[in-house]
């Protein structure tokens, strides 16, 4: 049976191998990682997660084990949408968006993992698009929290990720002074050369009138977008930004509603949108957003949890018409996505970290999301 016998939630708090610093975040010194395993009373078993930049893990576990996780215990676990719903209701008085967000994307994420390995199939092929063949690779980045970093050991991360087999980086942009962060994109660019994608993030670090100030000083350097240059809730602020700087515009990572996404496909003139299925709502959350930026004209990209979206982006973030064999160069494809990989690394963590053949990220094809962690290695970090 597929009924939902139990639901376990566990936190780990994750240390970080250096400080790790944006604009409006601040110093990372590790992430956590909320896990959620259901087991069906048939015995069939499904995880998924969620993540923090350090803060919040708690309330997240909190909602897991007291609300969350005693309200589907005794459904149906293959009424994947249904729950989804369900639960966004469930919460909607006390949490619409923020950590039930969170919390409802891990439980949802661990519903995709059951499915798939009831039905014997990967992720990918689940989120495909109808009429779309399988595709198994997408584009992928290294998207560096390096804020705090020398000219020099940005300079070095960067070689770093070209010997990795990566063909695109991405920076963090938004310190005090422009004329800093203009140094450090020209550095950037004259390293990776023409030919390599590259994109910064400014973590929403600046008001409208200083954002298309930095947009105009950064056109020269041929960016492929100039991420959450703004606070994600000023929608018409994109359009303003994108209209007067001249340089694509990105965002979604802290888009947590389907009607966020809404408001930003129809006022923010995005050219890229990047959900987040560890806070959107999980698979079926990225999944819906996904739809709305298809049906915009906006390319579908992802932040962080490489090891999930890879397989998202390869199935919807990909355009039908180009087969993934190669790198396919962004100004003949615009509408293929991008993978970030991001600088928590929570794949390190688990059976199979990303794997990146000839610059393309490849999803994993085994029944589930291909998600499996080594619970040995995380168990010192259990909180």
């Amino acid at each position: 049976m597929s009924t939902i016998d139990s639901v376990e939630s566990r936190l780990y708090k994750i240390p970080l191998a250096e400080v790790l610093t944006d604009a409006k975040h601040g110093d990372h010194t590790h992430f956590e990682l909320v896990t959620t395993t259901i087991t069906t009373a048939d015995g069939l078993q499904g995880t998924g997660y969620t993540y923090t930049g350090g803060r919040g893990g708690h309330a997240i576990l909190a909602m897991l084990l007291h609300d969350l996780g005693p309200y589907i215990t005794g459904r149906d676990a293959t009424a994947v949408d249904t729950l989804y719903d369900d639960m966004q209701w469930h919460m909607h008085y006390v949490a619409r968006g923020g950590v039930a967000s969170f919390a409802i994307s891990a439980i949802d994420i661990a519903l995709w993992d059951l499915r798939g390995k009831r039905d014997g199939k990967p992720l990918h092929q689940m989120a495909a698009k109808d009429g779309q063949g399988v595709n198994r690779r997408c584009h992928a980045y290294c998207g560096g929290i390096d804020l705090n970093f020398t000219t020099e050991r940005l300079l070095q991360n960067i070689d770093g990720y070209l010997a990795d087999g990566f063909n695109a980086v991405k920076i963090k942009v938004g310190q005090p002074e422009l004329d800093y962060d203009v140094e450090r994109v020209a550095a950037v660019r004259e390293r990776l050369g023409d030919e390599r994608a590259f994109m910064v993030d400014a973590n929403y670090a600046l008001d409208r009138k200083q954002a298309i100030r930095w947009s105009t000083a950064f056109k020269p350097y041929n960016l492929l977008w100039f991420e959450e240059p703004t606070i994600p809730d000023d929608y018409a602020g994109y359009a303003e930004i994108g209209d007067a700087g001249g340089v694509p515009l990105a965002m979604g990572e802290n888009l947590h509603t389907i009607h966020e996404f809404e408001m930003a496909m129809a006022q923010s003139a995005l050219s890229f949108v990047q959900p987040d299925a560890s806070n959107c709502g999980g698979v079926t959350g990225w999944l819906r957003a996904a739809a709305l930026g298809e049906a915009a004209g906006v390319t579908v990209c992802s932040h962080g949890m490489q090891e999930l979206h890879v397989s998202l982006v390869a199935a919807r973030g990909s355009d039908a018409s180009v087969q993934m064999t190669s790198p396919a160069d962004p100004a003949d494809y615009p509408n293929v996505g991008w993978l970030e990989v991001h600088s928590f690394p929570i794949d390190t963590y688990t059976d199979r970290p990303l794997v990146v053949e000839n610059s393309l990220a490849v999803a994993p094809d085994v029944p589930g999301t291909g998600v499996n962690f080594d619970w040995d290695k995380l168990y010192p970090h259990l909180q």
